[in-house]
């Protein structure tokens, strides 16, 4: 199984030191930054499941590292560490975005627990996920490729036994089925997977990239779909084909 990835944005090295090290021994991956400047570029360019954000920073404060990353990444769970008089920060960060926050001085165990909690809940903590079936056939997620139980004849007559997807698709696709069951807005496809901010950029390119995965796929309007489109919600991936489009 893969390990989860947490990013520490910490200027103090002894605090710093002491949290990757328990993180790392409770079987973490871990990044870590020790100013504003680096936290921010980190914050946006790596892949984490979890960010845990000191306010203090030099160089830029954590707040405002929060409010950014928000903006290009509205889901991206966020547990913000605090001075213990400073409550209008705590307040201000929970409604900028965070999950949760943590007091210093804080105790490594209640650390632990406050992460593993927020992990819990996050939707968007992603499953290992090898290959998915649907009723045409499988999705090979390592091969990027959709592979047919019986192919079906295209318009040349030719009948492919498999189809090759961009890595883009296969992107899509397997957040779509880490995510089975849960309908998924454009904005938060757009964030996790393109890693763009929904503002100001129009949601064409998903459809456009939904409509290819379907063709891909073989998808018969007439059948019960795999990718549904839920009104006024965004897609979902269902091998049962309830909550048609």
């Amino acid at each position: 199984m893969a390990k989860t990835i947490i990013l520490t944005v910490e200027d103090d090295p002894a605090i710093r030191r002491g949290i990757v090290d328990s993180l790392e021994y409770t079987g973490h991956q871990v990044l870590q930054a020790g100013d504003g400047i680096s936290g921010l570029e980190m914050a946006l360019r790596s892949e984490y499941d979890l960010l845990l954000l000191d306010l203090a920073l030099p160089g830029i404060s954590g707040l405002e590292i929060l409010k950014k990353l928000k903006q290009a990444r509205p889901t991206q769970p966020v547990i913000i560490l605090t001075a213990k008089g400073d409550e209008q920060d705590r307040v201000q960060g929970l409604r900028d975005g965070a999950d949760d926050y943590v007091v210093k001085p804080f105790s490594i165990k209640e650390l632990l627990a406050r992460v593993e909690a927020v992990l819990r809940r996050s939707p968007e903590r992603p499953r290992e996920v090898q290959a998915a079936l649907f009723s045409g056939g499988v999705i090979d997620f390592e091969r990027r490729e959709v592979r047919f139980n019986s192919p079906i004849p295209l318009e040349d007559g030719s009948a492919p036994s498999r189809v090759e997807l961009s890595e883009k698709e296969t992107e899509l696709i397997q957040y779509l089925v880490s995510n089975s069951g849960r309908a998924i807005s454009r904005e938060e496809l757009l964030s996790s997977v393109w890693r763009l901010s929904p503002k100001g950029i129009t949601t064409r390119t998903i459809d456009m990239h939904i409509a290819r995965l379907r063709e891909k796929m073989r998808e018969n309007k007439t059948a019960a779909a795999t990718i549904l489109t839920v009104r006024g919600k965004g897609y979902m991936w269902s091998v049962c084909g309830e909550g048609a489009n």
